[in-house]
């Protein structure tokens, strides 16, 4: 008995089969390499010799119940395959053909047609063209210009639409409507359950309250302020615009318009009368209310509460354009702000002509909206979505667009 057979490994049974149908048994050594197994194959169903070594490499061996492909240089052992287990004899898929020269020159040409220009080409392009430089200054001072010529707009629209609605036997009812949507003012409302969880905490009420002001109604925010500021000899001071001298007398004078009938003798000059003093509660209520932590922040650098209050309203409660203005030259001033566009000027005269605009002054709602943009201007995306007081505004833009070009 020769040594080899003694010492040979287990014969494996293997069924194999190919792509074109074909199928046999192939028995051989577990110690066998995949690449004599695939050999075996290849002289099984390949009709020729196997002198073209292509012909073992372009076909490879697969697993069919793991659908691994075999590695030629393990063993059918190391492959971990079992007696009886069925292979399936497949030749690889050629390559793509590499691609000619002139279809290589044809694709690089056209990135580079759409490859964007370097700053060597720009500048090469441009050579001719005169020199301009853009003054990012003036850029800005421009954008400045827009908003305060739009806040003398609405100023003036204001007085029109006043007039306006004054003859408007409905406006007073509407504008009484109004105002009692206005009577709660969400600025100056406090979060019981924030209030009563920081006084439970064992916070003094006054001082709760003014830190959920600072912290926009967060208790965790609220609670942290406290603490910190808990030693701070100004804790207790009021915020600047809710003193409660200056609230009682807010509401005292609130309270006594709101109580002020119509006269018995109802007439034209009555109801006039009344609508000009809804007009005044509105404002009132309108007023604006600087942002607390801006006030501070800008005080502690040592600036007035005056004047940074003034600066506030002035870049509408922009804290680091409210310091920029407190440090540069002041301009547009906080009275500049209250002063309307001349109303004989080409821009109010167009905007006064538009139908649209004619149409919307006569809505009372056109006049709220003014209101409030002139102290809220963050408010204006609102009233350019509103159905009713959106077309208004877009009229107003483009007029001021288009007289702004010429």
């Amino acid at each position: 008995v020769q040594e080899e057979k003694i010492f040979a490994g287990k014969v494996l049974r293997l069924h194999v089969c190919t792509l074109e149908g074909a199928e046999w048994l192939e028995e051989v050594p577990e110690d066998t390499t995949v690449e004599k197994l695939k050999e075996r194959c290849l002289k099984h169903c390949v009709p020729g010799s196997l002198e073209d070594p292509k012909t073992v490499t372009h076909h490879k061996l697969i697993h069919a119940t793991s659908e691994k492909v075999l590695t030629d240089t393990k063993t059918v052992l190391e492959e971990n395959i079992q007696d009886r287990d069925v292979l399936l004899l497949i030749k690889k898929r050629a390559p793509p053909p590499l691609p000619k020269m002139a279809d290589v020159s044809a694709e690089e040409k056209r990135k580079q047609e759409q490859k964007a220009p370097d700053k060597d080409a720009i500048l090469k392009a441009t050579a001719n063209l005169p020199s301009r430089s853009v003054d990012r200054t003036v850029t800005h001072h421009n954008m400045r210009d827009f908003q305060t010529e739009l806040r003398k707009i609405l100023v003036s629209l204001i007085e029109v639409a006043q007039k306006l609605l004054a003859l408007n036997p409905d406006a007073v009812e509407l504008f009484k409507k109004a105002n009692a949507m206005l009577d709660e003012d969400e600025e100056d409302r406090v979060d019981e359950i924030a209030l009563r969880q920081l006084t439970e905490m064992g916070f003094p009420e006054s001082r709760a309250v003014k830190a959920l002001r600072l912290n926009h109604m967060s208790v965790t925010q609220a609670m942290e302020w406290l603490i910190e500021h808990a030693d701070d000899p100004a804790v207790d001071a009021p915020l600047p615009g809710h003193t409660p001298s200056e609230a009682a007398a807010e509401a005292a004078a609130s309270s006594a318009e709101a109580t002020a009938g119509p006269s018995s003798e109802a007439g034209g000059e009555e109801a006039k009368d009344e609508l000009t003093e809804i007009f005044k509660k509105i404002r009132r209520k309108r007023e604006f209310r600087p942002d607390p932590r801006a006030v501070i922040a800008l005080m502690e650098m040592g600036f007035d509460e005056k004047e940074v209050v003034d600066a506030l309203r002035v870049n509408n409660n922009q804290q680091n354009a409210a310091c920029e203005w407190l440090l540069g030259d002041r301009k547009p001033s906080p009275e500049d702000l209250d002063k309307g566009i001349d109303t004989n000027s080409p821009l109010f005269q167009a905007i006064l002509e538009n139908p649209v605009v004619q149409l919307g002054l006569t809505n009372p709602k056109t006049l709220l909206a003014f209101e409030d943009m002139l102290e809220n201007p963050l408010n204006s995306t609102q009233w350019m979505n509103d159905p009713e007081t959106g077309p208004v505004m877009l009229q107003i833009s483009r007029i001021f667009q288009t007289l702004n070009r010429t």
